[in-house]
């Protein structure tokens, strides 16, 4: 089997690892991270989705991309958002959300073309958001362990996942399809690492702060 589709499926698979991990912690988690969960258990849903489609012939499975993306905004935007300590900060998390969904439906319409602007956005947007709360962690106003939180682990995997993939979210449509295999190899490994954090954070005890 090519390295490629191997690649693919352990990054399918790795989408059940927060799930699973959220269920086995669920009664030592908080409101936010279980509504963390309602989001993993959605987005695991997509690749089997499309792939599903394929073996039925589907020759365009865009749509579901474009619901992925609209879906992980609105998670994301809800759970930095809650995070968020400063009133100053909630609202840069709405005028995030607010501009980027304003992106997706200015830029990309075409339910059945690639969303390149969509996703770029929503990476652009994840960046910010990671970047900001890691500055909210580094600077508390009450001593935390911060890598005994849960949200730690989550922001890692996102900061991660979004920085490693904007180019090839960026440049993907520009990249001859022959060729393309090698960079969704890098999407697949950067999924696998990203899954592995949230899967981390969903198995921390949330800790009180002193």
């Amino acid at each position: 089997m090519a390295l490629d589709i191997t690649l693919d499926i352990a990054s399918t698979c790795s989408g059940f690892m927060p799930v699973l991990a959220g269920i086995f912690n669920y009664k030592r988690l908080d409101k936010l991270l279980k509504v963390s969960i309602v989001y993993f258990v959605i987005s695991c849903t997509f690749d089997p989705i499309m792939w599903l489609m394929a073996k039925n012939g589907e020759k365009n499975n865009m749509p579901v991309i474009h619901v992925n993306v609209l879906i992980s905004l609105i998670f994301f935007s809800y759970i930095y958002y809650h995070l968020f300590k400063k009133s100053i900060l909630k609202k840069i998390a709405i005028i995030v959300a607010i501009t980027t969904f304003l992106l997706m439906v200015c830029f990309n319409s075409n339910m059945f073309e690639y969303p390149t602007i969509s996703n770029t956005a929503l990476s652009i947007s994840l960046i910010i958001l990671s970047l900001i709360y890691f500055y909210q962690l580094l600077n508390p106003l009450e001593y935390v362990d911060i890598e005994k939180q849960g949200f730690f682990w989550i922001n890692a995997g996102v900061l991660f996942y979004s920085a490693v993939n904007i180019f090839l979210f960026m440049l993907l449509t520009q990249i001859p399809v022959n060729d393309r295999h090698n960079y969704l190899i890098i999407n697949s490994i950067t999924n696998i690492i990203a899954n592995t954090l949230f899967s981390v954070g969903l198995l921390c005890q949330p800790q009180k702060t002193t």
